[in-house]
């Protein structure tokens, strides 16, 4: 699934990444805690958090994400934006919890990164 399905499906707003929203994502995971990520995360995947502070980029980059959806209408700070712009890591909000957001690209096949 292309990122920019992502965005349409979620109604998602682009915080950084106009340009990078032809990236493919083929599975997704979702967490607050840094530490589920770190141990479930796999490269290329698609990171859904309501962690809106720098350490969710950072994470994100040690496993490889591909990009962060933002759920709750959260926002990452500056310092987040900063750091997610130095690593190429596009950032979307949306205003959906976080089980509506799984939940919609779930349906939609994107696979969870417990899938094989």
């Amino acid at each position: 699934m292309k990122l920019r399905e992502v965005k349409e499906l979620l109604k998602a707003q682009v915080i950084w990444g106009d340009d990078h929203l032809d990236l493919e994502v083929e599975r997704a995971g979702a967490s607050d805690l840094m530490s589920d990520v770190l141990a479930l995360g796999k490269p290329g995947m698609l990171l859904i958090t309501g962690l809106a502070n720098v350490q969710s980029v950072r994470t994100a980059d040690i496993i490889e994400a591909k990009a962060i959806v933002y759920v709750r209408g959260k926002r990452p700070d500056q310092e987040g934006i900063a750091l997610a712009q130095k690593k190429g890591i596009p950032l979307l909000s949306t205003d959906f919890l976080m089980y509506q957001a799984c939940g919609v690209l779930f349906n939609r096949g994107l696979k969870s990164v417990k899938d094989e």
